[in-house]
């Protein structure tokens, strides 16, 4: 039977993985021209998907590292101060941009939203999938 930590590094890993299908969907909006509202609709979900998935994992790492967090904004803070992650504000910001995303009916928010996620949020998600990417060893299936 293995022991509780190689659990613990396989459920971040696990996690990742999850995390990084969620990222090559929403780096293939973010990619496209032009985006339709019902295009920008799948943005937002992309974004909501790749947003629950990252702090996740990083709650995950950071038990497997020996910190205690609960909730999003206690894992990302954390992950910010321990150098786990880059672009603080701009997560700390995306926990705000997931919460108003429920109301994408109003033309405003789904406006701001979509421009954050992809003038913004995009880049600190890259750069997440590219540093948990070299964490476990591995290259990143997806490339500038």
């Amino acid at each position: 039977m293995k022991d509780l930590n190689m659990l613990k590094v396989e459920r971040w890993k696990l996690r990742f993985e999850n995390y990084e299908k969620a990222f090559l969907k929403l780096s293939r909006i973010v990619k496209r021209d032009n985006l339709d509202e019902l295009e920008l609709m799948a943005l937002i979900q992309a974004f909501e998907f790749t947003f629950e998935l990252a702090w996740k994992t990083l709650k995950d790492y950071l038990t497997e590292n020996g910190f205690s967090t609960k909730s999003p904004k206690e894992t990302l803070r954390q992950a910010i101060q321990s150098e786990y992650i880059e672009f603080g504000q701009i997560w700390m910001d995306a926990i705000e941009k997931r919460n108003e995303s429920s109301h994408a009916y109003d033309d405003t928010i789904l406006i701001n939203t979509t421009n954050f996620i992809i003038n913004e949020f995009y880049k600190a998600s890259e750069e997440f999938y590219k540093d948990f990417k070299l964490k476990i060893g591995l290259n990143a299936l997806w490339v500038d």
